[in-house]
């Protein structure tokens, strides 16, 4: 089960309060994916997610790699930009632009 927000093919560990649901057990844990979920230690019952305290962040990434975090960040505004950019120009600031694009485009090669 894929969860919103996770990098394709990646599980993120994340730090969370786990419950016993028959003995008065409860910890902090750091859990690999929302599947499993321990037996107490205690008492071997079913144990329940109380609540999410964070996300473990990657130490270090290898080259090359980009920062999951980061580019989800840089999606939010990534997506409105160009829609907004063209709504906020005037028809001869587009035709202005488009004509410069097309000239670069189709221009002389240099050799």
């Amino acid at each position: 089960m894929a969860r919103a927000g996770a990098a394709a093919g990646r599980d993120d560990e994340q730090v969370v309060m786990r419950r016993c649901t028959m003995c008065d057990w409860e910890a902090r844990l750091i859990e690999h994916s929302r599947d499993e979920a321990p037996l107490c230690p205690w008492c071997y019952g079913r144990t329940e997610l109380a609540s999410i305290v964070g996300v473990v962040m990657p130490e270090q990434l290898r080259p090359g790699q980009k920062n999951p975090y980061a580019a989800s960040l840089g999606r939010l505004g990534g997506t409105k930009g160009g829609r907004a950019r063209a709504a906020s120009l005037t028809a001869k600031q587009r035709r202005a632009i488009a004509l410069k694009a097309a000239r670069a485009r189709w221009g002389k090669k240099q050799r």
